[in-house]
């Protein structure tokens, strides 16, 4: 799932693996890993994609969160 949001964003900013991976100091064949999801991401490359595309890590991650009520269990 993170791999194909990460091509989708990509593609929705027009940039390039290779630009990308400029951005995000990372090889191409590393943000090819990431897209095709042979390779995951730590968290230090998930704040700096999240913060390259204006987004939060759960937007970029594909999380959902469904409040049910005010109870939350911590």
């Amino acid at each position: 799932m993170i791999g194909n949001n990460i091509k989708k964003l990509r593609n929705k900013y027009e940039l390039t693996q290779e630009e990308l991976a400029v951005k995000l100091g990372v090889s191409r064949s590393a943000m090819g890993n990431y897209e095709r999801e042979t390779r995951q991401p730590d968290i230090d490359m998930l704040i700096k994609m999240a913060d390259t595309f204006n987004i939060t890590i759960d937007e970029l991650v594909g999380r959902k969160r469904h409040c049910k009520s005010n109870n939350h269990r911590v």
